[in-house]
């Protein structure tokens, strides 16, 4: 009771205070342009070469992102990301304001065209990863290095917490679902839950070092399904690929036109292409969601005090209520991309069934043989 004693008069501040700031903030948008609800949820879930922290009166509060890129006439460069700031230029470099590279680098070639260098830069996604990746490296060498100390000791607390984690994983998802070879797989699939369920836990937080929309860009799910796509081809069986170019359907449907063969060899490459979909689509909504819900605030701001402060309200207890939803789906997303690749797996290690089919057929042959020489015996003593 205490507990939710606590939790309760923490969501009524939290909810006062943001009732506060959204008041501030309506009444500043409403001496301003109309709101635009697509740029703001286009501009937060979209990747960027700075880290927005708050905004205080007109001053903003951001963390530079180191720019790295190489220019085909003056070759690479380096610096921080403040030095392309409203609209500055920098060696030759800019944000590009519109157009299809709008919020990216640019450099204006002979012709004054914006084109784009060679850029790998760290980007506020890519730094969340980095950040994420530290993260899961420190807990799982922490809970490593106590059961190292204490090989015979039952444990508690975190560590506890999380063996239970590794083991629900292990035992209940990639076990039933690989089978026999599970061990050997049993590294990568736990390794890309965790990855996967911290990343969707870290864009959750509003405030640094949350908020990245690490999993709901494609880039990084295209890389988790190509993994995925790679180990189920590379350790994929014989049968398996019998499976895919002569599977056990009618000669008509195999040959001499491949129906089958090719509707095979395309869900080959539709497997991965679900999972990488599947992961992004769920969290870029999520995120959407949340942000459409708090966009209320600034939409009903021209519909004076007590109709904004009304959907504040709404708006507040709604956003909380898909944050809750959104750390299940967290969890659940984490949940279904591992028990995906691991039934991909599973299924790439088929065994082959022909020979057990063989047995029996021939165990049918020998006992109907048996049958007919004992029926010759009776015939023979009734003759």
């Amino acid at each position: 009771m205490k507990n939710l004693h606590k939790i309760f008069c923490f969501l009524v501040i939290f909810m006062s205070g943001t009732m506060v700031m959204a008041e501030e903030k309506a009444e500043s948008v409403q001496h301003k342009e109309q709101f635009n609800v697509r740029d703001f949820i286009l501009e937060h879930v979209s990747d960027a070469y700075t880290w927005h922290i708050t905004k205080i009166g007109d001053t903003e509060y951001s963390i530079p992102m180191p720019i790295i890129v190489h220019s085909s006439t003056t070759g690479w460069h380096s610096f921080l990301s403040n030095r392309l700031f409203d609209g500055h230029e920098y060696k030759g470099f800019k944000l590009a304001e519109e157009g299809n590279y709008k919020g990216k680098v640019v450099e204006l070639n002979d012709k004054k065209e914006e084109v784009r260098p060679f850029d790998i830069s760290i980007t506020k996604v890519t730094f969340s990863l980095l950040l994420s990746c530290i993260l899961l490296i420190s807990i799982i060498m922490f809970v490593a290095t106590s059961y190292d100390k204490n090989k015979h000791e039952s444990k508690g607390g975190f560590v506890g917490f999380m063996e239970m984690f590794i083991m629900n994983i292990n035992d209940d998802v990639i076990k039933p679902c690989i089978g026999k070879d599970y061990k050997t797989f049993a590294p990568y699939l736990l390794t890309v839950f965790f990855f996967v369920f911290i990343n969707n836990l870290m864009g959750l937080i509003p405030f640094f070092p949350g908020g990245a929309n690490v999993t709901g860009n494609i880039a990084i799910t295209f890389v988790l399904a190509i993994c995925t796509f790679v180990i189920v081809n590379i350790f994929g069986t014989a049968e398996y690929w019998r499976e895919i170019f002569w599977p056990e359907v009618p000669v008509w449907l195999k040959a001499p036109i491949p129906f089958m063969p090719v509707i095979e060899l395309v869900g080959v490459f539709t497997k991965p292409f679900a999972l990488m979909i599947r992961l992004f689509a769920n969290m870029i909504a999520g995120h959407s969601i949340v942000l459409a819900l708090t966009c209320l605030i600034f939409v009903t701001v021209n519909l004076g005090h007590a109709m904004n402060t009304t959907m504040t309200v709404v708006s507040v207890f709604l956003s909380i209520f898909i944050n809750v939803v959104e750390f299940l789906v967290a969890y659940i997303q984490a949940y279904i991309f591992t028990m995906l690749s691991a039934v991909f797996i599973g299924l790439a290690r088929v065994q082959p069934h022909h020979p057990h089919v063989r047995k029996k057929r021939s165990f049918k042959i020998v006992n109907v043989k048996h049958k007919i020489k004992s029926l010759r015996k009776r015939f023979r003593k009734n003759k």
